[in-house]
C-alpha cells in the first residue's frame, strides 16, 4: 500500500512539473501581474506607525559586496523620508525597499569621499521624474556640498533636456530637476550645528574624525522622544560619543583591521604594491567593530548597527568571525548591517522592530 502512495505521488509530482512547462508563459504572467499590482502605487510608509524609522539602503562600502550597495541610510520621521550619504546602487535598494524616491525630503551628505556621493545624480533624477516636484532636492553638507550638487547639476543637464522633451514639463517640471546646495559650517572635529527643525523633526550635525579628509560629520535625528545617530566614517571619537548619549539606536561605520590586514598580506605577498598600501592606508581613518561597540557602550546606546561594512561579508556564516569580540565590548543588541533592513522606533514606547525589506 504504501508502495502505491508513493508511485501516486511521484505521478503528481511529475504531472506538476509538466504542466507548469507547458504553461510556463501563463503562469509566468500571472506571476508579473501579481507582483506589479502589489508594488506600483504602494509605499512602505503607509505601513509604518509614528515614529522614527532607520532604513539600510546601503551598507556597504566601496569593495563590491553582493550583499551591500555603497553607503546609505533613510531616515523616516513624521511621514518625512531623508536619505543619509547615496552611494552607488543605493538609490535602486530605496525603490526594493518600496521608499518612494518621489516623497524624499532632503539628502544629507557626511563627507565628500566618492562612495558617499556617486548615486546622488540618480537620485536627484528619481525623485523629479516621480515626484512631480517644482523645486530642486535639498542636499545638506558640510563646506564642498555646494561644489558636489552643482558638479552633478551640470552632469544631468543634457539628460534634464531629453526628459522634459520626451515626457513633458507637465510631468517632469524642468525647475524641479536636480539639487539645491544647504551648506553649513562644522567647525572643527568638537562641532555641533543644528541643521533642520521642521514639524517636530530635529537633525544636528556634529564633527566626526576621518582625517586626513576634513570636514566630515555625523547626524544625529531626534523625534518624539525618539532618537538616531548615524557616524558617518570615523575613528573612535569623543564628539560622537557624546552626540550619541542615551539614543535608541546607532548606525555606526564598521571595519575589521584583522581581515583588512589579511587582506594586505596577501596583496603584498603577490606584487600588488597600490592595493597593499590602500589597505594598509584604510586602518588609521575607521572604525572597528569592537571599538563601535565600545562606544554604544560608552554612549549607552540602545541597538548597534554597523554598516559601511568592510571588508565585504558575503555569506552570513561569516558574521559571527567578523563581529568577534564585540559582545565583550557591549550587551546589547548588535547588527550587522545589509541592504534592506528597517528599524521600526514607534514614538511612546523603547520597542526597536527589525524588518528585512527585501
Amino acid at each position: 500500500m504504501l508502495r502505491n502512495v508513493a508511485i501516486g505521488l511521484v505521478g503528481l509530482v511529475l504531472v506538476a512539473v509538466v504542466v507548469s512547462q507547458v504553461f510556463k508563459a501563463q503562469i509566468g504572467e500571472r506571476l508579473f501581474t501579481r507582483v506589479i499590482e502589489q508594488n506600483i502605487g504602494t509605499s512602505a510608509l503607509d505601513e509604518l506607525p509614528d515614529g522614527l524609522h532607520v532604513g539600510l539602503c546601503g551598507a556597504g562600502s566601496p569593495l563590491p559586496d553582493p550583499a551591500r550597495s555603497g553607503p546609505c541610510t533613510t531616515v523616516i520621521a513624521g511621514g518625512k523620508l531623508f536619505v543619509v550619504d547615496i552611494g552607488s546602487g543605493a538609490a535602486r535598494s530605496l525603490g526594493t525597499m518600496r521608499l518612494p524616491m518621489g516623497q524624499v525630503t532632503a539628502v544629507l551628505i557626511t563627507h565628500y569621499h566618492s562612495d558617499h556621493i556617486d548615486g546622488l545624480g540618480e537620485l536627484m533624477t528619481l525623485r523629479w521624474a516621480q515626484g512631480n516636484h517644482s523645486s530642486p532636492i535639498p542636499v545638506y553638507g558640510p563646506t564642498g556640498v555646494t561644489q558636489v550638487v552643482e558638479g552633478f547639476n551640470a552632469a544631468y543637464a543634457l539628460d534634464k533636456t531629453y526628459r522634459v522633451a520626451h515626457h513633458g514639463a507637465d510631468i517632469v517640471p524642468p525647475s524641479g530637476a536636480g539639487g539645491t546646495p544647504m551648506p553649513f559650517q562644522a567647525s572643527g572635529l568638537n562641532s555641533v550645528v543644528n541643521v533642520y527643525d521642521e514639524d517636530g523633526v530635529t537633525i544636528t550635525a556634529f564633527g566626526v574624525d576621518h582625517s586626513p579628509i576634513h570636514p566630515a560629520v555625523g547626524y544625529r535625528f531626534d523625534y518624539k522622544g525618539r532618537s538616531v545617530v548615524i557616524g558617518g566614517d570615523t575613528v573612535k571619537h569623543q564628539n560622537l560619543i557624546d552626540q550619541s548619549k542615551g539614543i535608541d539606536l546607532l548606525v555606526h561605520e564598521s571595519l575589521n583591521a584583522e581581515w583588512v590586514g589579511k587582506m594586505k598580506d596577501v596583496a603584498d605577498s603577490r606584487g600588488l604594491t597600490r592595493l597593499a598600501k590602500i589597505m594598509h592606508d584604510i586602518l588609521d581613518y575607521h572604525t572597528t567593530p569592537i571599538e563601535a561597540a565600545e562606544i554604544a557602550a560608552e554612549a549607552d546606546v540602545g541597538h548597534l548597527v554597523l554598516s559601511h561594512v568592510v571588508p565585504p561579508v558575503p555569506i552570513r556564516y561569516l558574521e559571527a568571525y567578523y563581529l568577534n569580540g564585540t559582545r565583550d565590548a557591549f550587551d546589547g543588541p548588535i547588527t550587522l548591517g545589509r541592504d534592506g533592513m528597517l528599524f521600526v522606533l514607534p514614538a511612546g514606547s523603547d520597542d526597536i522592530e527589525m524588518r528585512s525589506m527585501f
